[in-house]
Parts: structure tokens; C-alpha cells; sequence
């Protein structure tokens, strides 16, 4: 059999099972490795041999496990992950939403903007936006609740800000992004910076063009008094979390640290603050570790399973056959990075982010390093594409998160509706990104 058709038969199967919701990691290792065994055993012209297949499909296998797993640069992913719990346990990450809290207060459609803020300082640290859906869902929404917000106002601006962790460094997207193209997860982490401050812009924009359409669904808290003194102390109180974004961002674009070594200090720092404080208990350090563990296994798995799916691809040439039928159609660029775009798109309503992004690269960056494009630049495009994806229907990942932590009084439709209005930002701001490269390759480009 053609090794070019069994890698096309080898991609629909892991799309469709992805689809029907099997766990990304074992479709990734499962397709991967029954297809590389048929390859070897069938070759073009040949009959079928199960024994001269299974030796050199168990050495793809292995060799590639081995060799990803001891990567220096995955080692910032449990760091990262740590320092992200630790920084939630030691209440770091909510200081953020209670300084802007203090100083919105009065504004109409302040407390959604402050959980805007504070959605996004938490993203900045931790890196993952169901974690940070989830721990700020518990917090901002009952918060606006119990000051009269609309529900689909309270829900949807979560929903949203959760999303700051795909692109707001440091991101675990970025991080796999620039393993799997063998580009600079610094430079992955500085190009993010700007268009996640453009996209926390746009929602901000969104809020307040609601609160002023609609005062009753974003009326302003009566009972709060909060003095300059108070303020002023709010904004002391959020230096912890300035110092865990100027570490990452300061210290990556001044040339001090590493992502990785950014990750390392960004954890000691978390945890010398929560010890010193007293925030931080014997039990919450425990609890942490448990969870650093249990999520950094679980995306060593899905990584160590795309890395052989990279290299099953590779062995079948179906890359090379996919981007010869791309080249024939003799398209323009800009019409193949559309229909790039609405590839994501689609599948963004059905799977997860990691495998959406995972199971494509292989395919489309031959496609767009072949066009020329910055893959950096075209790092953040897929990741805001994804970052969409966690809240279009019908799959909206973040949606179901904030909808399992607010209860089954706010139906999941209520938050889809709240979400369409923020989405049109979203797009504003992609469409941003796509027809102004510089937007992401500012930072990056002025690095020394």
C-alpha cells in the first residue's frame, strides 16, 4: 500500500476519533503506532508481513518517547504549572481582580472589567485558561451576581477573560507550538504580549458599550465606600502578581532569564512569598505538587504521542502529497491562510485546543514556511485562533467550566449568548493580528 495513503487513512482516523472524544493522547500514540507498523509491514507492491513491520515501528516508537521526554525546554512546563498553583493557593492571583475591584468599584461595568483584569493576571502567571476560568469563575462571578449584574454579563465575561491564558505568556500552547516548529518559546512568549493586551482592550470595549446600552444589566455598587487610602492599599497588595509578569516578560525580554529559568524563579518567588506571608500552608504545598503532577503528566503524554505522530506523518510523506494538491490549486497566499483560518475555526467547535493544534501542525507549517510566512507570527495566529475556539459552540470548553462552577441555575446557552458579543471582538482583534504582522513581532523583533 502507498505510504502517502495509509498517512491520509491514519489522519481521518485520529480526527474522528478526536471527534467522538477519545483522549487526544491515546488516539495521538494509538493511530501513530498501528499506522507506522502497517507502513513498515505493507510496503507499495508487497504483501502484508507483521514481523518485518513491528521491529522498526517499536524503535519509532521508543526513539521518539526517549528523545522528547528528555527535552530541556519541557522541563518548564511542571514549572510553569507550579508556580501557577502555588501563586492561586498564596491568594497571589486574586489580588490582581481585588486591586482593580477597589479602584472600579463605582464604574458601571467595573466589577466585570476588573474580573477582565483580573482574568488576565492570572493568565499571565499560571498559563492555562481552564484553570483560570475555573479558580476566577468561583470568585468574580458570585461577585457580580450579588450586585444585580445580568447573568449572561456575569458568565460570559469569565468565559472570556479564561481564554487570556492561550496568549497572555507564559502558555502552554506556546510552549508545544515552538517544541513541535523548533522556534523560540521566548520569542513565542513576547510575541503574545501585545495582541493579548489588544484582545483584554477589546473586551473591555465590549463591556462597557453593554453597561451603557444596558445600565440594568451593569449597575454600579451603591454600598461600596472605598477611600484613596483604600485604594492605595489595593495597589500595594497587587505587587506580588507585577512581580511574577516583570519576571517572565522583563526578564525574557532583557536577556536574564530563559523561559525556562523564568519558570524556575517565578516558582521560588511564588513560594517564598506564600511561606513568608503565611498564605501558603503545608497542605496547599502538598495539594499543588499533586496537581503540577497530575496535569504535567497528562501533557507529557499528549506531547510524547504528537511527537510520534509527527514522525508517522513524516515516514508516510503524506505532508509532502498534502502541500503538492495545495500547490497545484495554484491559490494566492492569502486564500490558503483563509481557508488555514476557518480549518481552525471548525475544528475548534469539536476539539480540544492542544489536539486541534497538535494533529494540524504537521500539515500546515510546511504549507505556510513554504509561503515565506513568519512562523512566529504564525504561532500567534493559531494560538488566538484556539483561544476562539474554548468558547464557540458547541464544544466552548471554557463555557462548560464556568457553567459547572456557577450551577445549573445559568444554563449553558445563557453563557453562549453573552460570549457571541464578545466573539466580534475577537475577530476584530485576529483580523488585526493576520493584516498587521508587526503587532506580534514588535517585541520579539526588538530583543538584543
Amino acid at each position: 500500500m502507498e505510504a502517502s495513503l495509509i498517512g491520509g487513512w491514519g489522519f481521518a482516523a485520529a480526527l474522528a476519533l478526536m471527534i467522538m472524544r477519545v483522549p487526544i493522547a491515546y488516539v495521538l500514540v494509538g493511530v501513530a503506532s498501528v499506522c507506522s507498523l502497517i507502513a513498515y509491514a505493507w510496503r507499495p507492491g508487497g504483501e502484508f508481513m507483521f514481523e518485518r513491520g513491528l521491529r522498526p515501528a517499536m524503535a519509532l516508537i521508543e526513539s521518539n518517547a526517549f528523545d522528547f521526554i528528555h527535552s530541556y525546554s519541557l522541563s518548564m512546563i511542571p514549572l510553569f504549572i507550579a508556580a501557577g498553583h502555588i501563586a492561586y493557593h498564596s491568594r497571589i492571583t486574586t489580588d490582581i481582580y481585588e486591586a482593580v475591584r477597589v479602584w472600579l468599584a463605582k464604574m458601571p461595568g467595573g466589577l466585570a472589567i476588573a474580573s477582565l483584569f483580573g482574568c488576565g493576571g492570572f493568565s499571565a502567571i499560571t498559563g492555562s485558561s481552564l484553570a483560570c476560568a475555573s479558580s476566577m469563575g468561583r470568585i468574580c462571578v458570585p461577585e457580580m451576581l450579588r450586585f444585580g449584574y445580568d447573568k449572561q454579563l456575569a458568565t460570559s465575561t469569565v468565559a472570556m477573560g479564561g481564554t487570556l491564558g492561550s496568549l497572555i505568556p507564559p502558555s502552554v500552547l506556546f510552549i508545544l507550538y515552538g517544541m513541535f516548529t523548533e522556534q523560540s518559546v521566548n520569542k513565542l512568549f513576547l510575541a503574545g504580549v501585545l495582541p493579548g493586551i489588544l484582545t483584554i482592550v477589546g473586551f473591555i470595549v465590549v463591556v462597557m458599550i453593554w453597561a451603557m446600552l444596558k445600565p440594568d444589566h451593569a449597575p454600579a455598587p451603591k454600598d461600596l465606600n472605598f477611600t484613596n487610602r483604600d485604594r492605595l492599599k489595593a495597589a500595594i497588595k497587587g505587587w506580588p502578581a507585577l512581580t511574577l509578569m516583570v519576571i517572565i516578560i522583563g526578564g525574557i525580554y532583557g536577556g536574564f532569564f530563559t523561559a525556562t529559568e523564568a519558570a524556575a524563579v517565578c516558582l521560588l518567588f511564588a513560594i517564598g512569598f506564600g511561606v513568608l506571608s503565611r498564605r501558603l500552608t503545608w497542605a496547599d504545598f502538598l495539594s499543588s505538587m499533586k496537581e503540577t503532577a497530575f496535569q504535567s503528566a497528562a501533557l507529557f503524554f499528549i506531547a510524547i504521542g504528537a511527537k510520534i505522530f509527527v514522525s508517522f506523518v513524516s515516514l508516510t510523506g503524506v505532508t509532502g502529497a498534502f502541500v503538492g494538491f495545495v500547490d497545484s490549486l495554484g491559490l494566492e497566499p492569502w486564500m490558503v491562510l483563509f481557508f488555514i483560518v476557518m480549518l481552525y475555526i471548525v475544528l475548534g467547535m469539536f476539539l480540544d485546543s492542544i489536539g486541534t493544534m497538535l494533529l494540524t501542525l504537521p500539515f500546515v507549517i510546511p504549507l505556510v514556511e513554504g509561503m515565506g510566512m513568519d512562523l512566529i507570527w504564525f504561532g500567534v495566529v493559531v494560538v488566538k485562533l484556539l483561544e476562539i475556539g474554548l468558547v464557540t459552540p458547541p464544544l466552548g470548553m471554557n463555557v462548560f467550566v464556568i457553567n459547572s462552577v456557577v450551577g445549573k441555575e445559568i444554563k449553558v446557552h445563557t453563557i453562549f449568548f453573552g460570549v457571541m458579543k464578545f466573539l466580534v471582538a475577537d475577530l476584530i482583534v485576529l483580523g488585526l493580528i493576520v493584516a498587521f504582522p508587526i503587532i506580534s513581532l514588535l517585541i520579539p523583533n526588538s530583543m538584543g
